[in-house]
């Protein structure tokens, strides 16, 4: 396993990261291809030993369920003071005016309650998901800078949003003297790319961490688009993001699969060792419910595609519609 710093920070993370929005219960919630306790231990156990010591969840994925199981098992496979743990807060935890979003009351007390879950006294990356249109965001980083300063957070993150959005955020943090975000989570892979306009050169300018989700397009990257699975017959999300787009982007996968078969590798390794090698990526996150698919995602790193490959995957994109920020 290869590591890198976290944006400007001295924080040692992985190079990749695994999302654990697949790790919870069906039940209630969106994606009914969700791994239970049961099978979502082996995954994290798995990469623990391949060296992974960045894990992201959030407080709504599963509606806590996620947090519960990362917790666990994190505190039964490994040592603490080497894990790199993530999670997330805006999304709605329970009904009435005030369970969602970023208020200082939401955050004050979703910070808690995610720390409970994950039986640990602190995070070390506590991210906002997504932007909140109804709160200010001087209520926002005021709150995350107390979580900091209270210890409950070592480093705080965004996720998903508009440059003008983020760059407002880092300013009203430096001029307030309160802890800045050292980090952004965003909606990046092969076949949406609109993240290269104006929030990459933000990141790379501010020395900002990247940690892109979605990487492998919900696996639209890694196989034909008539092969199906469970998650991309009822990933309503994902087909959101992705359907639309199907036909212009069939030249990218096809262009992915081409060059996995010059390399003789699956083509997800492809898919990653082309995000591996944009600046300035940290770590995409990987989702993974089989074994096979963090082996695949680990292999990656020893991939490097030459400048002539890369232009030929990155040549036939065309503009797609902003998503992912809402």
């Amino acid at each position: 396993m290869n590591y890198a710093k976290l944006g400007n920070t001295g924080l040692d993370v992985s190079r990749l990261c695994l999302g654990c929005m697949g790790f919870g219960s069906a039940e209630g919630w969106v994606h009914p291809w969700v791994l239970d306790e049961e099978n979502s231990r082996p995954i994290i156990k798995k990469a623990l030993e391949l060296g992974i010591n960045f894990f992201d969840t959030a407080n709504v994925y599963s509606l806590g369920h996620s947090e519960e199981i990362v917790g666990r098992a994190l505190k039964d496979y490994a040592n603490r003071d080497e894990i790199v743990l993530a999670t997330k807060i805006n999304g709605r935890m329970h009904e009435g005016p005030n369970g969602a979003g970023l208020s200082r009351k939401a955050i004050m007390s979703e910070i808690d309650k995610s720390l409970k879950r994950l039986e640990t006294d602190y995070v070390d990356l506590y991210q906002i998901h997504r932007w909140d249109y109804n709160t200010p965001i001087e209520e926002t980083m005021e709150a995350l800078h107390d979580v900091v300063k209270a210890g409950k957070a070592r480093y705080i993150g965004a996720s998903a949003m508009y440059a003008w959005q983020f760059q407002k955020a880092l300013f009203v943090a430096e001029s307030n003297g309160w802890t800045r975000f050292v980090s952004m989570q965003n909606h990046l892979n092969l076949i949406y790319r609109e993240e290269e306009r104006e929030m990459l050169p933000l990141c790379k300018e501010e020395k900002i961490g990247v940690i892109p989700y979605s990487p492998l397009a919900g696996g639209r990257l890694t196989r034909d688009p008539q092969e199906s699975t469970l998650r991309s017959e009822t990933d309503q999300i994902a087909k959101q993001k992705y359907d639309g787009t199907a036909a212009s982007d069939r030249l990218i996968v096809d262009q992915v699969a081409a060059i996995a078969k010059k390399h003789g590798v699956p083509r997800v390794q492809i898919a990653l060792a082309w995000l591996l090698q944009k600046e300035p990526v940290t770590a995409p996150i990987v989702g993974a419910t089989k074994l096979s698919h963090l082996e695949d995602a680990v292999a990656a790193l020893s991939i490097t595609l030459t400048a002539e490959e890369i232009a030929s995957l990155e040549e036939p994109y065309v503009p797609h519609r902003i998503v992912g920020h809402q």
